[in-house]
């Protein structure tokens, strides 16, 4: 069973950087594409970025290109969100994801795996 842990999440003024760790157990790694997303409150959960399974490919949403970036070491069957530049519109509870499809993590409607989430705050 795939399991998928968040960590690196916590409280940074605006313009600050984090970086989000995920890792996954369970799976062959190289397998699934992985990606992030987030939910505000009050708000519906949105695409944040995705990565194919070996990295040859990278997605990110129009509101982070430019600042955040997600990678992945699959020998660590780690995936990575690193975070510069950060707003205040950038808080929410972000969530790793794992399928084998690179097209559904992007989509987000039916992916296979969800992590518990990491609280990132960006105070102004």
């Amino acid at each position: 069973q795939v399991q998928l842990v968040e960590s690196g999440g916590g409280l940074v003024q605006a313009g600050g950087s984090l970086r989000l760790s995920c890792a996954a157990s369970g799976c062959t790694f190289s397998s699934y594409a992985m990606g992030w997303f987030r939910q505000a409150p009050g708000r519906e959960r949105e695409f944040v970025a995705a990565i194919s399974g070996l990295g040859r490919s990278t997605a990110h949403a129009n509101s982070v290109t430019g600042r955040f970036t997600i990678s992945r070491d699959n020998a660590k069957n780690t995936v990575w969100l690193q975070m510069n530049s950060l707003k205040p519109e950038d808080t929410a509870v972000y969530y790793c994801a794992a399928d084998r499809a690179f097209a559904v993590v992007q989509r987000g409607g039916s992916i296979a795996v969800w992590g518990q989430g990491t609280l990132v705050t960006v105070s102004s």
